[in-house]
């Protein structure tokens, strides 16, 4: 369904959802999640796919390493399927609408909803994940976004969260999260992982570019590798010999949709800068104005739903 003041989705569909049920018995115990172990010491590596249901460039990372059989030559390699029911309702007629059935199951890691009576199909798998995530030591989790955007990595602001990013080295934009600016919790804040007081692991998002393009599918395989390699787990890849040196943005605010009128100021995709001042969007009765000079927006709604995230405001730091 197209929003009156948004620009249609025109980006080609390159990249398609498959058959997933072959992998649905794992060896864990929990449903599309499997685990191998080298039988060496070293980390405790979770490559998270499907945290939502269309962002399929996380299907192809994953089915990489399953379909070639990858194997740790020290530690734990965990591979999992997160949001299955979410990506079986993918709609060739409407590609968009199944990032979630209910729930963000990115924004739902609190111990009040999990312990929660609350239920929904993301509640309950989360649920079933909740000791996937809290037994790896890293977690790399694959994303990508509706608009054709430069990729990105997003972590908590966490000095080893940032140390991983830059060692892992591309994509080269980073955006650092303050953990109390992020609406609500993730995958990568979920226990230990957000935990400031940990001296140990780390956790990433990697944003990949466009959900159907074939590069960002591409690029989810690139970085799981690149993520792999250096923890060790894997050869290290020769991309990751010519990584460039990084772009790191600040989480400033998060707004989200007050209102079905919600609108930008003029046409935005991503990355576009404001000045101080400058009116970015309307919110129904309220404005979004940028609170600095050199304002960049992350991550613009293209089909405002109220209670959802409207806009990030960052800064390079």
């Amino acid at each position: 369904m197209d929003h009156p003041d948004f620009a249609p989705d025109t980006a080609p569909l390159e990249v398609l959802p498959r058959d997933l049920s072959a992998y649905r018995a794992g060896n864990t115990g929990v449903d599309y999640v499997h685990r191998f172990e080298s039988g060496r010491p070293g980390p405790h590596v979770l490559i998270n796919a499907l945290t939502h249901g269309n962002e399929i460039c996380g299907m192809v990372a994953a089915t990489h390493l399953l379909d070639n059989a990858v194997r740790p030559k020290i530690g734990t390699l965990t591979v999992s399927f997160a949001n299955i029911e979410a990506y079986e309702a993918f709609d060739l007629e409407r590609p968009y609408e199944n990032r979630q059935l209910v729930h963000n199951l990115n924004r739902i890691w609190t111990p009040e909803l999990l312990d929660g009576s609350e239920q929904s199909p993301e509640l309950r798998r989360a649920r079933e994940l909740r000791p996937v995530l809290d037994a790896a030591d890293y977690i790399l989790d694959i994303h990508s976004t509706r608009a054709p955007v430069q990729p990105f990595l997003v972590y908590y602001d966490l000095p080893r969260n940032a140390a991983l990013a830059t060692a892992v080295g591309t994509p080269e934009v980073q955006l650092v999260m303050p953990a109390e600016r992020f609406p609500g919790t993730g995958v990568m804040g979920h226990g230990r992982h957000g935990d400031p007081q940990s001296d140990s692991g780390g956790a990433v998002v990697v944003e990949c570019g466009q959900h159907f393009a074939r590069s960002a599918a591409d690029l989810a395989t690139d970085v799981t590798l690149r993520f792999l390699g250096h923890l060790g787990l894997i050869d290290t890849p020769a991309s990751a010999e010519t990584a460039p040196p990084a772009r790191r943005y600040m989480l400033l605010e998060v707004h989200m949709v007050k209102s079905t009128d919600f609108r930008f100021t003029r046409p935005v995709l991503g990355f576009e800068v404001f000045q101080k001042g400058e009116l970015i969007a309307i919110n129904g009765g309220e404005e979004i104005r940028s609170p600095c000079d050199d304002c960049t927006i992350f991550m613009p709604t293209r089909m405002p739903v109220v209670g959802r995230e409207a806009v990030y405001l960052t800064v390079q730091i």
